[in-house]
């Protein structure tokens, strides 16, 4: 028998990278947000993937970005805490990028030892594929080893797990090998909702906004969700309601069907909207919401 090991890898990035669709995939379910919008992610999810005798426990991160936000520096030291606590990091660079992020990752002068994961390469040619590979070759002494992938291959998975095998630790598993997440499942519902709003509203409203799940109802076959989503104006409130209550409703149909499919049971969800202004802003309210 294989001896186990078990370590926490940090999937670091800028935004909009393809952090969350990447765990999403290892997971083969979802439970990361995923949004074309940049800085999505708030707050460091972990999931948990086995492969062979070895856990791994990927930690999903905000986007590295500099910002004068309060919820954004929030988000900053999220990342930044994540990257401090993993056996390895996993820095996404999409093919179709220049490496001026991971220049600004590599001034961070971390000691943790990293892999480069090339992201979105089905969407170059293989001529510019080689070309971008040649453009890591004056800083391959700061990394283990760089990895071109597409998720939209299957067979990339384990090749990509095998690699990621060799730099964990000799240890026991750290959770239940049955898990998949060590989020609640509050914390995935609500973001589901939070990932409808970035799908159905534009401009500021998704960052302005925060998901409650108030109470979760559960029977044999039926869950009943009550959940409320924060907003800063009271103008915003419109907007997420919608005429004659459109947008809220496309917002619950699209949250409730992908709860319904990682549960396997019917959800009937019941989203309010409530005004508190300026949150992202201020400090105490932050820490309420679990920013601390």
């Amino acid at each position: 028998m294989n001896e186990q090991r078990a370590g926490f890898i940090a999937i670091i990035g800028k935004p909009n990278a393809g952090k969350s669709s990447l765990l999403n995939w290892l997971l083969d379910e979802k439970v990361a947000m995923v949004s074309k919008k940049a800085n999505a992610t708030r707050k460091r999810a972990n999931a948990i993937v086995m492969h062979n005798s070895t856990q791994f426990i990927f930690i999903d991160t905000p986007g590295i970005h500099e910002s004068e936000r309060l919820l954004n520096k929030f988000m900053l030291e999220e990342t930044l805490k994540a990257m401090g606590d993993a056996d390895l990091i996993l820095f996404l660079l999409p093919a179709t990028d220049s490496l001026q992020s991971y220049k600004d990752f590599l001034s961070k002068e971390l000691k943790i030892p990293h892999i480069i994961l090339l992201t979105k390469c089905d969407k170059i040619t293989n001529g510019q594929l080689l070309k971008k590979l040649s453009e890591f070759e004056p800083y391959k002494s700061n990394f283990k080893t760089l990895i071109p992938i597409s998720i939209k291959h299957k067979s990339a998975k384990s090749y990509l797990l095998n690699e990621l095998q060799k730099f964990m630790p000799k240890h026991p598993y750290f959770y239940d090998p049955e898990l998949i997440s060590t989020q609640m499942i509050r914390e995935i519902y609500a973001e589901y909702i939070r990932e409808a709003v970035f799908e159905f509203v534009s401009d500021e409203i998704p960052y302005s906004s925060h998901v409650i799940i108030d109470r979760i109802e559960e029977s044999e076959n039926l869950d009943k969700v009550y959940a409320t989503i924060i907003v800063e104006k009271e103008s915003q409130k419109n907007i997420l309601i919608g005429q004659n209550g459109n947008v809220i409703k496309k917002i619950s149909i699209y949250a409730r069907e992908m709860m319904e499919k990682l549960t396997n049971k019917q959800i009937f969800i019941k989203i309010s909207i409530n005004c508190n202004k300026n949150w992202t802003k201020n400090e105490k309210i932050l820490i309420k919401f679990g920013f601390q």
